[in-house]
């Protein structure tokens, strides 16, 4: 039988203590069983939700009464009268949320919840430092991310300009201010209230009262965003078992592994003196894997809970499936198998990774993004030094691992077996690594952490460094995007300087150029890059794409020449590419403009940023310009391949017919022999396709060419008739098969 382990009363918990007798019975603390209690209460309260309060039975008004009330009795049970707090800092923030411009409400409210948050991080530590139970701190940290994420997209639909916004911004923008109702209902509604996840306020709203079942279509600049379809709701029940099941896997695993390596004995001295570096490398890499497991089952479990009352369906899939993944938080097979950093980052917590990237990373300078997401991370989790040293850590491993990447991967490309040989490697460092940086996060004590990675020698931090400032001196790595860069920056200059037709090729070769290049470029992202882009591919939201910004251009932050003529070059190939699709003849007036473009100002996404900086809004020019030129592009390809659709489909059919002509050759036709068989012999000696158009008539109307009426019947001569019939049908087969060549090469991207 599986034996527990042994957790540790804790005196100072402030919850129910009803189920004690329960805690006796199954070995686990009371502050584990309340919790477990409460989810298994919320996942048939869920089933609830969804049926007898459906948005199609009920006012959105009951919804939100009901949901926000449980949530309270939740959170009162678990955590008794440290539940004051959860109603506090929500408070304090509608009353900022209201009285404040919405000019600075983002940053108000962001100042007043992270104080606030601090504050009871700061007490915890106090007075039950290191402990692992169950306390308020959890659900404030969900809604600080709450709050917070409502008063940017405030301040986002409110003050900025939707050009101004990503993709995701966009979607998630408010332009109404919610009441009172709605906001506390968004706040403490019980399928997130304990363990989450994160849910923004839009797409709550949108589900209280029913709107998640309209989709709007794609835009693409020839759809009407307005008008929204239903979709079938379909029901939860496998996604809600499998994610169960998996929960409960979670939990047994961390059950049976937890005492095996407990994080504890990595600060004994004995561990440290008496085994050897590998035994601590392999004892770290198991002891944080075993702790993940616990963040496993309570995550599945609480997104099994949104699932079931209907929370998380973004619609189906090309094959038809539904897909419940709009607030899931982990992937875990993806997490365990990852092969570098930046897929271990997006299947972690995605939940909070999407409240950084909306946070900070979206909108700060680029080459601050990855260390100011990292400290507002630590930040939020509270003052243990453990945290910071797994985020200090987890910047300088991430950089390391990018510049990495674009060094050595592509050196492995070439084979099947190479490929594979660079996953299984990548794999395994990938797990090294995080045993290594994560370490802290568990430990949380400064020193202990401090002794065991001198016990290391500092060797992944050393080895990081290596790789960011040496390793590049010395290893070339994979420049594509680079040298395609340059070749546009310098097919523009040359165009900007020739004549009309050079201008107009050099700028068809720099398109072409820089196409190629961003296709190769996507592979070589930053971490958060990559995940801020994938996730705003999946928001189904209108118009206004934000492309990712070339890796080079924030890898380099010394050489800025030349980054700023590769941000130049994209925007002005792609002004130069729509023009010729739709207006060659101001092809020539627009090259000559084209060197205004570095001296207009323009306004972005960053200008709500305190810090300013040149570069990045350059980056967010080009961006744009690109984003409407592939726009214009995909538009474009969609003409031509209906237009060729069409006429393609209409030549067959002239085919079809032909071939009915040639299967039978010999027609009897009602009418004179000597008036109609002269008429099909000239038709067929001086024009062919003439004679087609006769016997149609005569089929029609039954009458000849002269109006007379047609009573015998004449024989065609297949050996007249019918070369010329196969012989038409070659040069149609002919334009078939190019006008089907067509649409690939423009999918291919050649023709752009």
């Amino acid at each position: 039988m599986l034996e527990p382990p042994k957790f540790i009363e804790n005196d100072m918990y402030g919850g129910s203590r009803t189920f004690t007798w329960l805690a006796d019975m199954v070995g686990l603390s009371v502050d584990l069983v309340n919790f477990l209690l409460c989810q298994i209460s919320a996942l048939f309260l869920a089933s609830l939700f969804r049926s007898v309060l459906h948005p199609s039975k009920v006012s959105s008004k009951l919804r939100h009464t009901f949901a926000l009330s449980i949530g309270l009795a939740f959170g009162y049970f678990c955590f008794g009268q440290q539940a004051i707090h959860i109603a506090g800092l929500p408070a304090i923030c509608y009353i900022v949320i209201r009285t404040q411009d919405p000019r600075i409400v983002q940053r108000a409210v962001l100042l007043v919840a992270m104080s606030y948050l601090l504050c009871v991080h700061l007490m915890r530590q106090l007075y039950d430092y290191g402990s692992y139970a169950l306390d308020i701190t959890g659900p404030l940290m969900i809604i600080t991310q709450k709050v917070t994420s409502l008063a940017f997209s405030i301040h986002d639909g409110f003050v900025r300009r939707d050009e101004d916004l990503t993709k995701a911004q966009q979607y998630h923008a408010i332009r109404k201010m919610p009441t009172a109702l709605e906001y506390f209902s968004y706040v403490w509604h019980f399928p997130s209230i304990l363990a989450g996840p994160l849910v923004f306020y839009k797409d709550y709203i949108d589900f209280v009262e029913g709107y998640n079942l309209l989709s709007s279509p794609s835009g693409n600049g020839n759809l009407d965003n307005s008008k929204k379809e239903v979709v079938l709701e379909p029901s939860p029940t496998k996604a809600v078992i499998r994610k169960v099941v998996g929960s409960l896997v979670c939990a047994f695993i961390f059950m049976k592994f937890v005492k095996l390596y407990p994080v504890k004995d990595m600060k004994e001295d004995d561990f440290l003196n008496s085994t050897s570096m590998v035994y601590k490398y392999w004892y770290a890499m198991m002891a944080t894997t075993c702790i993940r497991f616990k963040y496993y089952h309570a995550w599945l479990l609480a997104d099994a809970i949104c699932n079931n009352s209907g929370l998380g369906f973004t619609g189906y899939d090309k094959d038809g499936n539904p897909k419940w993944d709009l607030i899931s938080n982990i992937n875990v097979l993806s997490f365990e198998f990852s092969t570098n950093m930046r897929d271990a980052i997006n299947n972690w917590n995605c939940g909070t990774n999407r409240w950084l990237r909306t946070l900070v990373y979206e909108r700060v300078p680029l080459k601050y993004g990855t260390l100011l997401t990292f400290a507002l991370s630590a930040v939020w989790h509270g003052f243990y030094p453990g945290y910071y040293l797994t985020f200090a850590t987890g910047a300088v491993v991430v950089t390391a691992a990018r510049t990495g990447r674009r060094l050595f991967r592509h050196r492995f490309q070439s084979t099947q077996v190479t490929r594979m040989f660079y996953d299984i490697l990548t794999c395994l460092i990938t797990r090294v690594v995080l045993g290594y940086a994560t370490f802290p996060f568990v430990l949380l004590e400064f020193m202990g952490s401090i002794k065991l990675y001198l016990r290391f020698y500092l060797c992944l931090h050393i080895i990081s460094l290596v790789t960011i400032f040496i390793l590049p001196k010395f290893i070339r790595g994979e420049r594509r995007s680079r040298a395609g860069a340059a070749n546009g920056g310098s097919t523009v200059q040359l165009a900007a300087s020739e004549s009309s037709s050079r201008a107009t090729a050099s700028a068809a070769a720099a398109a072409a150029a820089t196409l190629t290049a961003g296709n190769d470029l996507n592979k070589d992202e930053d971490v958060l890059e990559e995940d801020k882009h994938a996730h705003q591919c999946k928001v189904n939201t209108p118009t206004h794409q934000q492309p990712a910004v070339p890796a080079a251009a924030a890898a380099s932050p010394h050489n800025t020449t030349t980054n700023e003529q590769q941000q130049q070059q994209p925007s002005e190939q792609s002004n130069n590419v729509n023009l010729r699709q739709r207006h060659p003849q101001l092809q020539q007036s627009h090259l000559e403009k084209m060197p205004m473009l570095k001296a207009k100002p323009t306004t972005s996404a960053r200008d709500a940023v305190s810090v300013p900086h040149d570069q990045c809004e350059m980056d967010q020019l080009s961006s744009k310009l690109k984003e409407k030129f592939e726009a214009e592009t995909k538009n474009i390809e969609e003409f031509i391949d209906k237009t060729v659709t069409e006429t393609v489909s209409g030549i067959v059919e002239f085919k079809n017919d032909l071939m009915r002509d040639i299967e039978f050759p010999k027609l009897k036709l009602p009418g004179s022999n000597a008036g109609i068989g002269a008429t099909l012999d000239s038709a067929v000696s001086g024009g062919g396709l003439r004679k087609r158009n006769i016997i149609s008539s005569v089929h029609d109307n039954g009458t000849d060419a002269t109006g007379n009426a047609s009573s015998a019947g004449v024989e065609l001569e297949e050996n007249g008739a019918a070369p010329f019939l196969k012989k038409e049908i070659d040069v149609i087969n002919a334009v078939v098969q190019q006008a089907n060549v067509l649409p690939a090469v423009l999918s291919n991207g050649h023709a752009k």
